[in-house]
């Protein structure tokens, strides 16, 4: 009998090349050329008999049968997509390795609780984790995850968020009873700040408020900066140096016991998102599918009770 769906992975190129708006980015993403891509879409269309894509010079852009074939083919996947994860979801049968690279922030304050959970519901993954303060090549260095900070750049990878972090401004109590309270931006500019430079670009990350509304990304200035380790500005505060702003899931314990006094709450509201991230053209292993969907989940979840 003759293989009826033989050209699926001519499908798959055309629904990448729709999600990724050119051949050469959809190119990038499934780890091959745009001459191959653009001859996986002419077999589709040949074996359709109809033109999918409108094709010019600057864009591409979906024909009224190209739409609807896209609809279908999307609901098919996800179809498909969704038994794989049914059968392979039983938690005691998924097996296998992961290794995973976090920065300081999320590995030492986020992680923790959320792998423990991931633990005690697949016993039988075994999670390699890198707590560093850099971004590792994830191909060359051969990781399967990586959880990064910020919006992530066009690079070809693919992320699923997991949180948008909020920030707030802190000191200690020996600090303030020597230096006094800051009331609002223009105080703030009076006191010892502690500003952590970023090792990617070498300048000095800014403090982000929001002041009636209007989003504010305001420059710290102090006698000491702190490099490679964020968290060295938080120490460094805690111990009375100076006023640090960082994420309120690593400050809510200093913050509860005293150790550390919130300020100007009136312009809280910024975040910083994290998100977990993975190549795009490297077939995921079902450990890694699972530990993908338990983070996003849970680290939702725990957002949403935070903020109620």
């Amino acid at each position: 009998m003759a293989r009826r769906f033989d050209h699926l992975g001519d499908v798959e190129a055309y629904l990448c090349v729709v999600e990724k708006g050119t051949l050469s980015a959809a190119a990038v993403a499934l780890g091959t050329t745009p001459s191959v891509i653009s001859r996986a879409i002419a077999r589709l269309e040949q074996r359709l008999g109809t033109q999918l894509l409108r094709r010019t010079t600057r864009r591409l852009s979906l024909t009224e049968d190209g739409r609807l074939y896209l609809e279908q083919t999307r609901a098919a996947f996800a179809l498909i997509d969704d038994a794989e994860r049914r059968i392979q979801g039983d938690a005691h049968q998924v097996s296998g390795l992961v290794r995973l690279s976090a920065p300081t922030t999320y590995g030492h304050f986020r992680l923790p609780a959320l792998l423990a959970g991931f633990a005690r519901q697949y016993p039988q993954v075994q999670v390699e984790l890198s707590i560093a303060n850099r971004n590792v090549d994830l191909v060359a260095e051969g990781y399967d995850l990586a959880i990064r900070l910020g919006r992530l750049p066009d690079s070809g990878l693919v992320g699923r968020k997991l949180e948008d972090a909020r920030l707030c401004l802190v000191a200690a109590p020996e600090y303030l009873a020597r230096a006094g309270t800051p009331a609002n931006l223009d105080e703030l500019a009076q006191h010892a700040c502690l500003p952590f430079v970023m090792p990617s670009s070498g300048k000095v990350a800014p403090w982000l408020f929001l002041d009636q509304g209007r989003e504010l990304d305001w420059q710290p200035k102090g006698k000491v900066l702190v490099t490679d380790d964020v968290l060295g500005t938080v120490s460094l505060a805690e111990a009375g140096l100076g006023l640090c702003q960082s994420y309120e899931f690593i400050l809510r314990d200093k913050l509860d016991q005293g150790r550390l006094v919130r300020l100007l709450p009136q312009l809280e509201g910024r975040s910083r998102p994290f998100s977990i991230i993975y190549p795009p053209h490297r077939q995921l292993s079902p450990a890694s599918r699972v530990l993908i969907d338990f983070l996003v989940r849970e680290a939702h979840d725990v957002t949403s009770a935070a903020a109620n």
